[in-house]
């Protein structure tokens, strides 16, 4: 039977590991890049998992100051499209550590 002092010896380290996988999973998310499209690609978003825009690409059809509300439109859509798909990202890349650490789908741990 182990003493009290080594179950939580134990336990930091196990903490100490996770916090590393946490460290480097949140890392590799900056590095995952996602691209958010409106207007059938008239508006182009990249972006990290993490959120971070990486890139704009605006169609020039778009670029007449009477298509201004609807460029707007468009950007606006095309970056929700990629947060979407960068949250998406983030939740797989999750899931694989908290598998990899034998937690149950879903488990939150605190960031």
């Amino acid at each position: 039977m182990k003493s009290m002092e080594e179950m939580i010896q134990a336990a930091q380290k196990a903490a100490e590991t996770i916090q590393k996988q946490m460290t480097e999973t949140q890392a590799k998310l900056d590095s995952v890049e996602v691209e958010g499209v409106a207007g059938g690609g008239l508006v182009k978003i990249r972006c990290s998992a993490k959120g971070r825009v990486i890139g704009v690409a605006i169609d020039d059809s778009l670029m007449q100051p009477s298509e201004k509300g609807i460029l707007e439109d468009l950007v606006a859509a095309a970056y929700n499209d990629a947060r979407a798909k960068a949250d998406q990202a983030a939740g797989e890349e999750m899931a694989k550590v908290q598998q990899g650490m034998g937690l149950p789908p879903g488990f939150k741990l605190p960031f």
